[in-house]
């Protein structure tokens, strides 16, 4: 049956007329390097100058800086940057960083080319061996000094305050009276310090040019009881034995003292009778002498003086750390697991069996510590009062893991007499060992006489110092078997708080009559001096990628309100509140910023209206390509 004879309609067809094909649609390029007539590209590759900028602003660990080469051919190939066209990237970022340290800046071409030889021919470890001594020494940033008997205190803008006993002018300030005040040096005023170091009976301080200028004891000698000097000097003198030498650190043993170049090279006075330190000089010389063996060719970062012998904290071309120890080695206390002297620097090898980078050395008097980079601390040496954190008084000739602190990511690290400090990377402090004259920091009942001999065996915190509420960053203490200690604690916060022997002022503040000792017995707590209510306020860096992000998005909006303030090799921005007065309740400065000397051409902006839109754009796309780096790393 048909549709027809059904009577139903049949469906209907329409021939629809073909229509003329639509032009294809152009798609339009950003003309971020074009103009109106000719469209232009925005590959990061075209202006590497901004990414250049972005690397040196992130202040990347060199670390990073050799991971993003080995994941992009960009960070990897030749920038074409004039002087040197063969570096890439990575590499540029890394000198321009090296160029913002206060030891680099002045260093010609043949003396740096000289330090990246040493350093294993790269940038990128120039900087990690100059990031790895400014980390161990506080350098360009406040510190404070607790000699023996007397204290130093040096703020981030280089300015030196020192107060105690002063029979041989070791305060520095003309006279030989003790004075608890705190006072400036005010004979290097104009003259920017960024180290200290106290012995008995003198001062070392190391400018930022590389000299040296002591007072006290006219002899780097013994220290007590023989080869003292014959003339006391009470202000601070230049050392012109060392005037052709760019010293960055010293450190003071009882015999003999030791200096750090900026190279890395070790210079050692004294004690060199018997070969002790690799040479044979008298009690008296004042001439340095390199350190030799060893440690030649092998750039330093920290050098630690205890009673009689030396330790050195090295930075090797493969990217590790050691540590060397030289001298006398009753108790152990070269690490090498026998008792017997060093004449000539040695490896300590226990670090590597224990799979531990040293980060961070400390020489006391008779034991030594380390903190390495995952945060674990080792001690050795004599185990005296409980000294080594190991729950006995047993000695150790290897370093040994405090398992005490096994709860606990440290990043400092200071030792005496018989006692040993550690901060952690919250800011809580750890001390163990002899609990006399209260310097360990804890409330030890005294006995009849006013003696408190409490001897703690494991690392306990300082509750009194948690009770601040105040994030601690460094701790230093008396190293001198010929002085009841005194130590200090400097806050982030640029608080600086001092506890334990304080009779001859060295605590920065007059004790009571019949009182040697910071305490409150009746509270039965510990009782604080806090020096100064901001000492020199101390910038700390994380790696918070988030951070790191909205940081370089604020550089894009100021990009986009100022694009004329954009110069490649970009000013350090750490600035550092520092306090200038010597009592409580000091006046805020601030240390200023340092420029580069970077020869990079500054980054090619677009012309037109979308110039300051498009170098805001770029600045984001260079962050945010960096910051998935670093996210991505975290994630794998």
């Amino acid at each position: 049956m048909d549709a027809t004879s059904s009577g139903t309609p049949g469906l209907q067809y329409h021939n629809i007329p073909e229509q003329p094909a639509s032009p294809p649609v152009k798609r339009q390029k950003r003309q971020c390097f074009g103009d109106s007539t000719t469209p232009g590209e925005f590959p990061l590759a075209a202006n590497p100058s901004i990414v250049l900028h972005v690397l040196t602003e992130c202040r990347l660990d060199p670390r990073d800086l050799a991971n993003l080469e080995a994941t992009c051919s960009f960070f990897s190939q030749p920038a074409n940057f004039a002087p040197d066209c063969s570096l890439s990237l990575s590499e540029l970022a890394a000198l321009d960083m090296c160029n913002k340290r206060v030891i680099f800046k002045p260093m010609n071409e043949e003396e740096r080319e000289e330090m990246k030889r040493r350093c294993g021919g790269s940038w990128k470890l120039v900087l990690r061996f100059l990031l790895a001594g400014e980390a161990c020494c506080r350098r360009e940033k406040s510190q404070a000094v607790a000699g023996p008997g007397h204290s130093i205190a040096v703020t981030s803008k280089g300015e030196v305050y020192t107060f105690g006993y002063n029979n041989s002018g070791q305060l520095g300030h003309g006279h030989t009276d003790e004075e608890a005040r705190i006072l400036p040096v005010r004979s290097l005023q104009g003259i920017r310090i960024i180290q200290a170091a106290a012995g008995a009976g003198r001062t070392m301080l190391i400018s930022d040019s590389g000299n040296v200028y002591s007072c006290g004891k006219d002899s780097f000698g013994e220290a007590e009881y023989g080869g003292q000097g014959s003339k006391e000097v009470t202000t601070p003198q230049l050392v012109t034995s060392l005037k052709n030498i760019f010293v960055v650190q010293a450190a003071i043993g009882n015999f003999f003292t030791a200096v750090l170049s900026r190279e890395g090279k070790v210079y050692t006075f004294s004690w060199g009778n018997d070969g002790r330190l690799g040479h044979q000089t008298e009690a008296n010389d004042v001439e340095p002498r390199p350190l030799l063996g060893a440690l030649e060719n092998v750039p330093v970062v920290q050098i630690a003086a205890g009673y009689c012998y030396l330790l050195a904290l090295a930075c090797l071309p493969n990217g590790s750390m050691s540590v060397y120890s030289v001298g006398c080695g009753l108790g152990g206390k070269l690490g090498h697991g026998s008792k017997t002297d060093e004449k000539f620097p040695r490896v300590i090898e226990q670090f590597q069996a224990l799979n531990i980078q040293p980060r961070v050395v400390a020489a006391g008097a008779w034991h030594a510590a380390v903190v390495g980079q995952d945060g674990r601390v080792c001690t050795w040496g004599w185990g005296r009062y409980g000294c080594l954190g190991h729950g006995n008084e047993e000695c150790e000739s290897v370093p040994k893991v405090v398992e005490g602190l096994s709860h606990v990511k440290a990043v400092h690290v200071a030792t005496g007499d018989y006692t040993t400090f550690v901060v952690s990377e919250d800011g809580d402090v750890y001390s163990f060992g002899c609990g006399e004259s209260a310097s360990l920091g804890h409330h030890i009942a005294a006995d009849e006489q006013g003696n408190r001999n409490g001897n703690v065996l494991s690392p306990a915190v300082v509750t009194s110092l948690k009770q601040v509420k105040e994030k601690m960053v460094q701790i230093s203490l008396t190293n001198s078997i010929y002085w009841n200690a005194h130590t200090f604690a400097l806050s982030e916060s640029g608080k600086l708080f001092a506890f334990g022997a304080g009779d001859k002022g060295q605590l920065g503040a007059e004790l009571g009559r019949d009182q040697t000792e910071r305490s409150d017995k009746k509270a039965g707590k510990l009782r604080f001096t806090m020096l100064w209510g901001h000492f020199g306020r101390v910038c700390t860096k994380g790696g918070n990628i988030t951070l790191l992000l909205l940081l370089f998005v604020a550089v894009a909006v100021s990009a986009v309100d100022k694009p004329s303030t954009i110069t490649s090799g970009a000013p350090a921005t750490a600035p550092t509140n520092v306090a200038t007065a010597a009592t409580p309740g000091a006046v805020a400065g601030s240390m200023g910023s340092d420029s580069s000397n970077a020869n990079y051409p500054p980054p090619q902006l677009p012309s037109g209206n979308d110039a300051t839109a498009t170098v805001g754009f770029a600045y984001f796309v260079a962050a945010a390509m960096v910051g998935s780096f670093f996210f991505l790393r975290d994630l794998i």
